[in-house]
């Protein structure tokens, strides 16, 4: 039994078959640039999550600023 990953592969390959070999050449330089830049990308996108909010308003201007931006534009409709 194939695992998904292995389906995938096989789908992929299937549909760049008939692919020129120039394209495949380039196809599996992009693949492999990918690969080298994959731990880096990842090291940056984790970063973004660490941290505090940082701001130099107090809350109540936080919160003020919040409560004015909100707007309600819901109608009641009568029976």
């Amino acid at each position: 039994m194939k695992t998904s990953n292995t389906v995938m592969i096989d789908n992929y390959f299937g549909l760049m078959r008939g692919l020129s070999n120039e394209f495949k050449i380039k196809l599996i330089a992009k693949l492999s640039n990918s690969m080298l830049e994959e731990s880096t990308e990842n090291e940056r996108l984790v970063d973004k999550f660490y941290g505090a909010f940082v701001s130099k308003k107090s809350a109540e201007e936080l919160i003020d600023e919040i409560k004015v931006s909100r707007s309600f534009n819901r109608t009641i409709e009568t029976f």
